[in-house]
């Protein structure tokens, strides 16, 4: 197996059957990046959460405690839920994306990956360890670790169309949010950015002579080849991208109904439906920034930001962003048992 699939097992923890041992030269190489990073990351969301801790006027721990009554509970179960469906939703957008690229695998399957990779990168933490594992698992299962390679990615590309056109649908169906002044800017910058972003990968992946030169290489070339390929059956197959398409958008969709119900919880029954199509979309790209842990103090300083103008209280915005973090970290735990059983035996997908 080449370097960049021993770098792949070597970071999920799971060594692939069929790769060398880990030489010393290679366990000391990602040894020291282990030692600073994680402890930087965490470093840096302390500070972002304790400047912004600096700037409520009037703290109070409790404002960032939803006031207790059965409506509460069901609103929060309500929004557990549609976190636990998003996760099958997003095995689902992961399935027709290998389906686009000639790789049939069932959902169950990718139901216990997808778990799995949620609880390394959530509770662990990691940034990229839950894709990683996801690759390395898979791929000892069907043997394609680079069209596997691909397919990861692709599905992540996905969200970068989906999330800018949610974000223009809600300014497009709310007249009153394109009158945010810095928060309608912001998001309409975040949309349009990520937007050109995705076209420049895509335009890269797709174009024989950037992407299309790896296609027979060798090593970590030989996956950037991998997402040519994919990008190119894809495009050659417009149904199954938009099979993709949707089922990236019902995910999407079904976070920014867990939100509004997170809201509900807290009390926040003025900031609707359509503010968080407008404004949560560039919540979710701002808070993949590998700066902290989870996302942490980047989703919450987004918030403020975002939620202002409709009168949150810097407070209640920060305890919303708090709130769907510990959600996601909840519902991620589901996936320890996915994660330990997985890694324990090599027949856990076959």
């Amino acid at each position: 197996m080449d370097d960049a699939v021993e770098r792949l097992d070597i970071q999920s923890g799971e060594p692939s059957s069929d790769a060398p041992a880990p030489t010393a030269e290679t366990a000391e190489g990602t040894r020291p990046r282990k030692r600073w990073v994680l402890p930087l990351r965490i470093g840096i969301s302390l500070a972002m959460l304790g400047f912004l801790y600096t700037r409520l006027p009037q703290f109070s721990w409790s404002d960032l405690v939803p006031a207790w009554s059965a409506s509460t509970g069901a609103w929060l179960a309500g929004a557990a839920a549609l976190t636990l469906l998003a996760i099958v939703l997003s095995a689902l957008r992961w399935q027709q994306v290998l389906h686009a690229m000639g790789q049939r695998t069932r959902l169950k399957d990718l139901v216990s990956l997808y778990f799995a990779g949620q609880f390394v990168s959530n509770v662990l933490p990691t940034t990229i360890g839950g894709d990683v594992l996801r690759v390395s698992r898979l791929s000892k299962k069907n043997g394609e670790t680079a069209d596997t390679f691909a397919s990861v990615v692709l599905e992540r590309l996905t969200g970068w169309l989906v999330l800018p056109l949610i974000t223009m649908f809600g300014l497009l169906i709310n007249p009153g949010l394109r009158q945010m002044g810095q928060a309608t800017t912001l998001a309409v910058a975040i949309a349009a950015g990520t937007l050109v972003a995705l076209g420049a990968v895509l335009f890269i992946a797709d174009h024989q002579r950037l992407g299309g030169r790896f296609g027979a290489a060798e090593g970590w070339r030989r996956f950037v080849g991998a997402v040519h390929h994919g990008v190119g059956r894809l495009r050659r197959h417009p149904k199954a991208a938009l099979g993709v398409i949707a089922a990236g958008l019902l995910y999407q969709l079904v976070l920014c109904l867990a939100a509004l119900m997170a809201a509900e919880a807290l009390g926040l029954s003025d900031i609707g439906l359509t503010a968080l199509l407008a404004f949560f979309p560039a919540v979710l790209i701002a808070q993949v920034l590998p700066l902290g842990i989870s996302g942490l103090g980047v989703r919450e300083g987004a918030f403020v930001i975002f939620l202002a103008p409709l009168g949150v209280p810097a407070e209640q915005a920060v305890a919303l962003g708090l709130l769907l973090y510990l959600l996601n970290l909840g519902v991620s735990l589901v996936g320890a048992p996915a994660f330990a059983v997985g890694g324990r035996t090599k027949e856990a997908l076959t």
